[in-house]
C-alpha cells in the first residue's frame, strides 16, 4: 500500500531518491526493519495485555508415562502469535506490491490459518477447554487452504504457463510435471487432477509440521526463521531473471516480490524469539503456529521448490515423521502383542531428547545448528547440478 503510494507520487512528482523504491531488495529490507520494531515494540503490549486477562498457557503436570514435567510454564501468556501475524501482514501491506496475485494469495494462506489458530487458542485459554478447535475442524482449514491455493496456482492467468512444473533438485535443467494424465481423455484438461492434491498435501503437512515442532521456547520461531531466510533467496531468484538464467533456475515474473515477505516473515519470527526465547515470556500458540506452516508451505509452491522441502525444512520434517512412526509402531505391536511399545522416549523428537535429559535450550540452538546447514544445503543445490 504505501509502496503503491511512493511509486504513484515518484510517478507524478519524480522526486530524487524515491526510484530506490522500486527494488525489491530495498523494500524488503524496509519491510523487515518495520516489522522487527513492530514485533518488539508493539509485542511488549500484547504480552502485558495477555498477561492482564490472564490467558496462560495450560500445562499438564507431572513426569508419568515419559512426560516431561513442564509446569514452571504454566501461566505464560500465550496467544502470542498474535504478534507475528499484526507485525508480518502490516509490514507487507506497508511494502508489497499489492498488484501482485502472489502477494496476496501468501497473505490469504497466512491470515486463514491464522485464523484457526487463533480459534484454537481462544477455547483452550479463554473457555478453558483443553481440547480446542476439534481436530476435524482444524484439518477442515487446512484442506480447503490448500484447495484455494491449489486452484489459484492452476487456474489463474498468471500461472499458465508454469502451473504443473516444479524444480527437480540436482538435475540439471530438470523440471517435473504434474500433468501426467495429459492425453488420456482427448482435450479434456487434467492437469489439476494431482496438482490440486499435491498442493493439499503439502499445506497441511507443513503446517501441521510446524505445530508439532512449537513444544519448546523459541524452537517453531527459530527455525521458521532461518527457513524464511533461505526462502527470501529463493524468491529473489526465481524472480530475477538474471539469476534464474545463471543458475538455470526457473524463472517465476512477479514471485520476486515474495521476496518482501519471506524477508518481513523472518523478521517477525526473529522479533518474537526477543520474548519467546528460553526462559518464554510468552508462546506463539497454534495461531502463530499454524500461520507459519501455511505460509512455509504456500511459499514452496509459489516458488516451484517444493520438492525440496525434505531438506529445507529438515527439522519440521524430521518431528513430523517421529509422530507419525511413534504412533504407527505403538499402534502395531499393541494389536500384536496386547502391549503397545515405542521407538522413541517420547515424541514428537524434541521431546525424546528432553526426557534423556538433554535441557531444552541446548535441543533449541542444536535444531537451530541444524536448519542453518539445511536451508545452506538447500541454496547450494542450486549450483549442483
Amino acid at each position: 500500500m504505501l509502496y503503491l503510494l511512493l511509486d504513484y507520487l515518484e510517478q507524478l512528482y519524480q522526486p530524487p531518491g524515491f526510484q530506490v523504491i522500486q527494488f525489491i531488495t530495498v523494500r524488503a529490507a524496509l519491510a523487515a526493519i518495520t516489522t522487527l520494531v513492530l514485533s518488539l515494540f508493539v509485542g511488549r503490549k500484547i504480552i502485558e495485555w495477555l498477561r492482564d486477562q490472564q490467558l496462560g498457557e495450560q500445562v499438564r503436570e507431572g513426569t508419568a508415562a515419559g512426560f516431561i514435567d513442564h509446569s514452571h510454564k504454566r501461566g505464560t501468556p500465550t496467544m502470542g502469535g498474535v504478534i507475528i501475524l499484526m507485525s508480518l501482514l502490516v509490514s507487507v501491506l506497508l511494502w508489497g506490491d499489492l498488484s501482485e496475485v502472489y502477494v496476496w494469495l501468501i497473505i490469504l494462506a497466512t491470515a486463514w490459518m491464522g485464523a484457526f489458530g487463533f480459534a484454537d487458542d481462544y477455547i483452550k485459554t479463554v473457555r478453558l477447554d483443553k481440547s480446542g478447535l476439534p481436530a476435524r475442524i482444524k484439518i477442515t482449514g487446512q484442506v480447503s487452504l490448500g484447495l484455494l491455493v491449489g486452484v489459484v496456482l492452476y487456474f489463474h492467468p498468471k500461472f499458465l504457463e508454469v502451473r504443473t512444473l516444479t524444480s527437480v533438485p540436482f538435475l540439471k535443467d530438470a523440471q517435473f510435471d504434474y500433468d501426467v494424465l495429459s492425453g488420456l481423455l482427448g482435450n479434456v484438461d487434467l492437469g489439476w487432477v494431482i496438482f490440486v492434491p499435491v498442493c493439499v498435501f503439502i499445506v497441511t503437512a507443513v503446517s501441521n509440521a510446524v505445530n508439532l515442532t512449537d513444544g519448546l521456547d523459541g524452537l517453531a520461531a527459530g527455525v521458521t526463521g532461518i527457513v524464511a531466510l533461505g526462502l527470501t533467496a529463493l524468491s529473489y531468484i526465481s524472480g530475477n531473471a538474471r539469476f534464474a538464467g545463471f543458475l538455470n533456475e526457473m524463472y517465476l515474473p512477479g514471485v520476486g516480490e515474495l521476496t518482501v515477505f519471506a524477508a518481513a516473515l523472518a523478521a517477525a519470527c526473529f522479533g518474537f524469539l526477543w520474548y519467546n526465547g528460553y526462559p518464554a515470556q510468552v508462546f506463539m500458540g497454534d495461531t502463530g503456529a499454524l500461520a507459519l506452516g501455511a505460509a512455509v508451505g504456500t511459499m514452496t509452491l509459489m516458488v516451484k521448490k517444493e520438492l525440496l522441502l525434505p531438506l529445507l525444512c529438515a527439522v519440521f520434517f524430521v518431528e513430523a515423521i517421529s509422530v507419525i512412526v511413534q504412533t504407527t509402531y505403538f499402534k502395531y505391536t499393541k494389536r500384536r502383542s496386547g502391549e503397545g511399545k515405542r521407538v522413541f522416549r517420547m515424541a514428537p523428537l524434541h521431546h525424546h531428547y528432553e526426557v534423556e535429559g538433554t535441557h531444552e535450550a541446548k535441543i533449541v540452538v542444536r535444531f537451530w545448528i541444524i536448519t542453518a546447514i539445511t536451508v545452506i544445503g538447500t541454496l547450494l543445490t542450486l549450483r549442483i547440478r
